[in-house]
């Protein structure tokens, strides 16, 4: 776009240029027309001339519109004269990027090595420079090996870049200038910025003594150049400050005041005029001496001048003091010195000055002057001991923070209560004088109360409680909800823990001697908890206990668990498939103790379990334990697997604890008493080696073979435990004689066991098949129980009875007895039907079979479980029990009579005739019975529960079938089927949650209580609150339910607020509203006329503004809505003192408000004229006479190549003759 410029300097005298596009026009204001322009006249003005100009006036010519460029030779001859019309002088800019080029001599450069030029560390640096400081830099090496950098950019840019490069490029040397210590301030300058300039301007490092430092040795280091200028600057520094002179001058103290003048104007402009330095101690040092420094003329006339000033003022001056009490200096002085505020300002040339712990005040001035405020402070002097009085209490400073209180509080009450003021010194002072000034009869009391409180904590005591630093944390509590818990119970006492970097356990109480006794038994109570929490106790039970314990979904461990403990207690029991056989409970001691005499009582009640206590001396424990427990393992595990409890390490207790069968408690109580007695005589140790795999044979089964060399020899062997190391290791104890002959018998035995021998026998092949099952499960026990012996069978269909033993010959042996021992089983096997219908199958299983898993390993039977007759489709229900035996085996296929029961009723069992039949029973008993319980039919639902959560509950709990009939038929009967032991306690808590259903029901009722309020609905909105935060609050407050009525149910009340809950909470709620609502009738509205234009000012940003003034005034203000009829009607409500003064406040804030909304309305009117003002005539556009493209055809065009036609801006032509000005 191409802008068109006229001068329109003849048509408007107040215009400099003015610049047309279309028809707008912007006029740029001389000084003198803006008076005029403010007025609204020359806008008018402008139009006219603006169209006259284009009406009336012929349009410009080309050359006139377009003035063409200087001739060459034209600006070479007057370069001082303008050319064109362009006239005004065009100032040359001064170029920002400087350039400066410097020379690193060969001897002095850092980086030698030619090869490396451009690459390596010198390369490295230079790029690391430019990067930091924006620099540019060359280099270039010279003939002589010398190096040239040419730094380019910004001046401060390029100083750094040139600091940087001759610090890490050149090698640096160093030299020191001695200059007097007194001038070193002057090299440093104010803040340092002159030693910077210097540093910058010189490339070296300057070093400054400290002030505490003697010496007065400049060092300098840099290039030598740069040391020399740097040397230079410093010297000429030094012999400037040599010219100039110092002076002291003794002047009273009194007068410093008159010579520093008011805000130190006086002082100020004699150092200016004279350019001397003049130095007043503040008021605050104690020193009379005014120090002069300068050039030693100017500072003469500095001094003459001061000089006079104080003579001027000596004669016409006085000093005169009024007798005050200290105490009363604060109160002559007033809230902020208002008091003495008024005498200065009637007398500004008297300095009044009071002195801390003087009982005077001293006054300087004009001798008139100081009469008159003499006069006056006299006065107010004795209208104060008229009416107040001080008093000084002795209290020791200890109290002191608590007679201040929390932020103050205390002694804040007492002043306003008393209209005193209390002084109370500083922590740091340690003094016990606490003053009280005020009202006489208010210090009085003042005093009382203050001794009284003193007294009151003189009874108080200071307790240090011990506790381990560890705990300190958790009494804190989690953002310190703990600790803020124990100071609400006890607020008197004062509870200060140690920092945690002390590593100190002393926690400190302080307050009135009961309460700290009190809190101290409290937390010594709280630590005694978490230490109890942390105790820990093992407790042995039988393996095939454990799931008894645990109980069906939890039940038994949870009972064992009481609800009260559950949060303290943690019962660890081992994993399944863990020889452990020790549970562990974690918790308090007491909680612990009780958990253990539960679980034991619960394995008592499963077995016949006897507990037997036998006293052995505390002394012979550890050695009976042995080492890591072997010595009393082997004796419970000889004993049956009895458990032992030794008691406590250290607790002194003789007793030692036997629990187990009682045929086996006996046993081991005989063994623990010999080995006891065996240990007070003489103990022998003896160990021997033998393979693992031989270790059962030596024991023999059931722990024979080992017992009969014990009761032999008399000595004890002991083989290692599954988790020893050493499994070849077996231990020998007892007396000497008694294990060197067991040690010889078992040695002779390991020997034989070492002679491997192969032997056979026949075995019927009808029998083979039960040794080969289950992956030769037989045969794995029989070589591990008779040392590793290798039995191997014939092949299937091969028909051969000869069975091969290999191994150990005595283990060959017993293996031969034991394989026709189970022959001997298998012929004398019967088999048993049990009738049980189908329908209790499962439960007889119990999940995963469990139940007749434990039947088969009690009674050494097989347990077969007929087809499910109802699904002839291989069912989901196992066709063979888990015992191992194949559908079919011992079962005949034959018709039942009619009155026989069904053949999928028929449950085989395959075994011993004797443990056959004990084996029916104990399935018999498994069989579950159905009992019936009443419970009102309305009850129902509750019991089953939120998605029957209530019901599975009861059943997991209680191991029972609960079935609850169908709502339809509306019948009370609720069936429980499930084992005789457990059907008792299923109705029992079935009944128990009855009861407490009941009782639910009742407090239902009396819940539903419904009270009704009439309340006018303009009030509702301020009831409900902001985001319905007051009804909120009555409804928690209360523990009620508040139903307003719905607007757009036309049939309901509109008045009417439903109150539900108890009674006595509906009647406190309905009050609470009454209250509010009473609250609100002394409430009045006003409407204030305020102009809509400060609406949103006073409003403020997202009603920020309107919000504070709402809550400072405590009233309601509201604003007319857009297209409201008044749209300047604001209403305020609240109570009546409230309304007037925010309506004040409001009124102020609109007059302040619309002097600048007047202000800002006028600056528009001229930043842009309004829009009517502007000409709509049509436009001919921009017109010019004798332009190229109007000349004849025969002109020819100008040549665009041609430089003569378009001449290049050639660097002779003088920046300033240019008539199109700098390039913008």
């Amino acid at each position: 776009v191409m802008m068109h410029f006229v001068s329109m300097k003849s048509a408007f005298p107040g215009l400099c240029v003015g610049v047309r596009s279309t028809m707008s026009s912007v006029a740029v204001l001389t000084q003198e027309s803006f008076a005029e322009h403010r007025s609204g006249l020359v806008p008018q003005q402008i139009k006219v001339a603006t169209l006259n100009s284009e009406e009336e006036s012929d349009p410009p010519t080309y050359k006139d519109a377009f003035p063409p460029l200087p001739e060459k030779a034209a600006c070479l001859e007057s370069a001082q004269e303008p050319a064109g019309a362009w006239g005004n002088k065009i100032r040359p800019i001064k170029a920002s990027v400087i350039t400066q080029v410097f020379h690193v001599p060969l001897e002095e450069r850092k980086y030698k090595d030619m090869n490396q030029f451009g690459e390596g560390e010198q390369a490295k640096i230079c790029l690391e420079i430019m990067q930091r400081t924006g620099a540019h830099l060359e280099l270039s090496l010279a003939k002589d090996q010398g190096l040239s950098i040419m730094v380019s950019g910004k001046l401060d840019a390029v100083m750094k870049a040139r600091k940087d490069i001759v610090a890490r490029l050149q090698t640096q040397a160093s030299a020191t200038v001695a200059i007097p210590k007194e001038h070193h301030r002057f090299v440093i300058g104010k803040n340092g910025e002159k030693l910077q300039d210097l540093e910058l301007k010189t490339a070296t490092k300057i070093q400054i003594p400290r002030p505490d430092d003697p010496s007065n040795q400049i060092k300098i280091t840099g290039t030598k150049e740069g040391i020399e200028k740097a040397r230079h600057e410093v010297l000429l520094i030094s012999a400037e400050q040599d010219k100039r002179a110092v002076e002291r001058l003794e002047v009273e103290k009194a007068f410093h005041p008159f010579i520093a003048g008011p805000y130190n104007r006086l002082v100020g402009e004699i150092m200016q005029e004279t350019g001397t330095r003049i130095n007043i101690p503040p008021p605050s040092v104690n020193r009379t001496e005014i120090v002069f420094t300068g050039e030693k003329e100017q500072l003469a006339q500095a001094v003459a001048r001061i000089k006079k000033i104080y003579e001027e003022k000596a004669n016409s001056f006085t000093v005169s003091s009024v007798a005050a009490p200290s105490w009363l200096h604060r109160f002559i002085i007033g809230k902020k010195g208002q008091n003495l505020a008024k005498i200065t300002q009637q007398m500004p040339k008297v300095h009044i000055e009071f002195t801390e712990g003087e009982d005077k005040i001293t006054l300087e001035g004009p001798t008139e002057d100081v009469n008159v405020a003499q006069e006056q402070i006299e006065g107010m002097v004795k209208d104060l001991i008229n009416r107040m009085d001080y008093v000084e209490i002795n209290i020791d400073h200890k109290f002191h923070r608590h007679l201040i209180g929390k932020s103050g509080a205390n002694i804040n009450r007492i002043k306003d209560q008393y209209k005193v003021s209390v002084r109370i010194p500083p922590d740091s002072e340690k003094s016990n004088l606490i003053r009280i000034e005020g009202d006489p009869q208010g210090v009085q009391q003042a005093k009382r109360e203050l001794l009284e409180l003193a007294s009151r904590m003189e009874n108080e005591r200071t307790k240090d409680l011990i506790i381990e630093q560890r705990f300190h944390r958790t009494i804190i509590g989690q953002k310190g909800e703990r600790i803020r818990e124990i100071r609400d119970k006890f607020p008197e006492v004062i509870i200060n823990f140690p920092d945690p970097a002390q590593k100190s356990d002393i926690v400190q109480l302080r307050g009135p001697k009961n309460e700290v006794e009190k809190c101290t038994k409290y937390m010594q109570k709280m630590v005694a908890d978490l230490v109890e929490n942390s105790y820990s106790i093992s407790v042995p039970i039988f393996k095939q206990f454990h799931k008894n314990i645990i109980g069906k979904g939890g039940a038994n461990i949870k009972k064992v668990i009481t609800r009260r403990d559950s949060s303290l207690l943690l019962i660890d029991l081992p994993a399944e498939n863990s020889n452990s056989e020790t549970i562990i409970i974690t918790g308090k001691r007491a909680n612990c103790e009780a958990a253990r005499s539960r679980i034991l009582s619960i394995q008592k009640d499963l077995a016949n379990i006897a507990e037997v206590e036998v006293s052995i001396p505390a002394k012979l424990h550890n050695s009976l334990i042995g080492t890591k427990g072997r010595l009393i393992r082997s004796i419970m595990e000889e004993c049956g697997g009895v458990h032992i409890h030794f008691p406590v390490e250290g607790s002194g207790s003789d007793t030692v604890v036997i629990r187990g069968p009682s045929s086996d408690v006996e046993k081991a109580k005989k063994q623990l008493l010999h080995l006891a007695e065996e240990k007070q005589t003489k103990s022998f140790t003896v160990d021997i080696r033998a393979k693992p795999e031989y270790h059962k044979f030596l024991i023999g089964k059931g722990g024979g073979k080992i017992r009969k060399v014990r009761d032999s020899t008399g000595a004890r062997v002991i083989f290692p435990a599954a988790e020893d190391k050493d499994q070849d290791l077996i231990t020998i104890i007892g007396k000497e004689d008694a294990v060197r002959e067991a040690q010889k018998e078992l040695e002779a035995l390991i020997q034989n066991l070492d002679n491997v021998v192969e032997d056979s026998m026949l075995v019927d092949p009808k029998h083979h098949r039960h040794f080969v099952i289950r992956r030769g499960q037989v045969l794995r026990e029989i070589a591990e129980e008779y040392g590793g012996v290798m039995v191997s069978f014939p092949r299937s269909g091969t028909q051969s009875d000869k069975v091969t033993l290999k191994g150990a010959k005595d283990c060959v042996e017993a293996a031969k007895k034991r394989i026709q021992e189970i022959i001997e089983d298998l012929e004398a096997q019967v088999t048993l039907e049990c009738a049980i219908p189908q329908k209790f199958h499962r439960s007889v299983m119990g999940p995963k079979g469990s139940r007749i898993q434990q039947i088969t390993r009690d009674f050494n039977v097989q347990i077969k479980f007929p087809d499910r007759e109802e699904n002839p489709v291989h069912s989901v229900e196992p066709v063979v029990q888990e015992n191992g035996d194949e559908a079919g085996e011992g079962r005949e296929a034959k018709d039942s009579d009619p009155g026989s029961p069904r053949r999928c009723d028929i449950i085989i069992i395959s075994g011993r005739k004797e443990k056959c039949e004990a084996a029916k029973e104990a399935l018999e008993a498994l069989v579950p019975v159905t009992i019936e319980v009443e419970v009102p039919f309305d009850l129902h639902r509750y019991v089953i529960g939120q998605k029957g959560s209530g019901i599975r509950k009861m059943m997991d709990e209680f191991e029972v079938n609960i079935h609850v009939p169908a709502p339809e038929l509306q019948s009370d009967i609720i069936a429980i089927t499930g084992l005789a032991a457990n059907l008792d306690r299923a109705k029992a808590g079935l009944l128990e949650r009855v009861k407490e259903l009941q009782a639910e029901q009742e407090d239902r009722a009396l819940r539903s209580f419904k009270l009704s309020v009439t309340v006018d609905p303009k009030y509702h909105p301020k009831i409900i609150g902001r985001k319905g935060a007051v009804i909120t609050q009555i409804r928690l407050e209360h523990d009620v339910n508040i139903q307003f009525p719905d607007k757009d149910d036309g049939n309901q009340p509109q008045d009417q607020i439903t109150i539900t809950g108890y009674e006595k909470n509906t009647e406190a709620a309905r009050d609470a509203i009454l209250r509010i609502v009473g609250e609100l009738e002394q409430m009045v509205s006003e409407d204030v006329p305020l102009d809509h234009r400060v609406h949103a000012r006073i409003i403020g940003a997202r009603g920020k503004a309107i919000r504070k003034i709402m809550d400072e005034f405590k009233v309601d203000i509201r604003f007319p809505q857009s297209g409201a009829p008044d749209p300047n009607c604001v209403t305020v409500t609240g109570l009546p003192e409230n309304v007037e003064e925010a309506i004040d406040h409001i009124l102020n804030l609109e007059e302040e408000y619309l002097a600048d909304v007047v202000d800002s309305e006028v600056m528009q009117v001229y930043m842009k004229p309004p829009a009517h003002e502007e000409a709509k005539a049509p436009s001919r556009g921009f017109v010019v006479r004798d332009a190229p493209w109007t000349a004849s055809s025969s002109e020819k065009a100008p040549d665009m190549s041609s430089s003569e036609e378009f001449p290049s801006f050639g660097a002779q032509v003088a920046p300033k003759t240019l008539p199109w000005g700098p390039k913008r």
